[in-house]
C-alpha cells in the first residue's frame, strides 16, 4: 500500500448520512452540494456557526433559501459535512502502513506529518472542527472522535518513549497536547498561498518538535 498523509485521505461517518464525496448532487446552476459547503463553512468560521442563520447563508450564496434546501437539507447537514471532512481525514492517517507499522518513532512522525496535512488540506473544515464548543450532540460526537485521535496519538508516543527513542522524563499527555497546541495553532496564521508549502511547513514543525524529544 503506497497511500501518504497527502494522498491517501480515507472519510470517517458522523451519523448514518453519507459523506460529502458519495452525495454530490447537482442544484442551481453555479452551485453543487460540494461549493454550498466551502461557502457555508467560511461563513460559520467568520460568523460562528450558531450565529449563522440560513438567511445568511443565503444572502452569501446570492441564492434564496429554498435553493439552498434543494443541496441539503438543514444547517445541522452543513455542519455534519464540514466537520467530516475534517475528521475522517485526521482519522484516516492513522489506518495508513506507515502508522501501523516500523517503529514507535517512524509511525509517530507518519501521523504528525499526515496531521499536518489534513490541515493545511482542508484548513477551514478542521479551523471549525476547532472552533466547537459541545452545544450539541453532533458537536459533542465530533469532540469525542477529536479526542481519540489524541490518545492514539498519546499510544505511539508511549511507545517511543518505552523503546528509548524519545525521552521518557515527560508525561505522554503532556507531549501529545503541546504537539497539537503546536500544530492546531497553524489554523490561524497558515496561509495556504503563501511562500511556505505543506511540505516545508511538516519538515519544519517535525524538526523543532522532535528534535526538543531527543533522549
Amino acid at each position: 500500500m503506497n497511500s501518504t498523509p497527502e494522498s491517501a485521505l480515507l472519510h470517517g461517518k458522523l451519523g448514518n448520512m453519507p459523506t460529502v464525496e458519495p452525495s454530490l448532487r447537482r442544484g442551481r446552476p453555479g452551485y453543487d452540494q460540494a461549493s454550498v459547503l466551502r461557502i457555508a463553512v467560511d461563513v460559520f468560521n467568520r460568523h460562528g456557526y450558531e450565529a449563522t442563520s440560513m438567511g445568511v447563508l443565503s444572502e452569501e450564496l446570492g441564492i434564496s433559501k429554498s435553493a439552498i434546501y434543494h443541496h441539503v437539507p438543514s444547517k445541522e447537514e452543513l455542519l455534519r459535512l464540514a466537520l467530516e471532512e475534517a475528521l475522517g481525514g485526521l482519522e484516516g492517517t492513522l489506518t495508513h502502513d506507515g502508522a501501523t507499522t516500523g517503529t514507535p518513532q517512524a509511525r509517530l512522525e507518519y501521523v504528525l506529518r499526515g496531521t499536518i496535512a489534513v490541515l493545511t488540506d482542508k484548513l477551514p473544515f478542521v479551523t471549525l472542527l476547532l472552533r466547537l464548543r459541545g452545544n450539541t450532540e453532533m458537536e459533542r460526537t465530533a469532540l469525542t472522535r477529536r479526542r481519540n485521535f489524541d490518545h492514539r496519538v498519546a499510544e505511539l508516543i508511549s511507545a517511543a518513549q518505552a523503546d528509548g527513542s524519545l525521552r521518557a522524563d515527560i508525561d505522554p499527555r503532556t507531549i501529545s497536547r503541546l504537539l497539537f497546541g503546536t500544530i492546531n495553532s497553524i489554523v490561524e496564521w497558515y496561509k495556504p498561498n503563501g511562500p511556505l508549502t505543506p511540505q516545508q511547513l511538516q519538515d519544519d514543525i517535525l524538526a523543532i518538535t522532535m528534535h526538543g524529544l531527543a533522549p
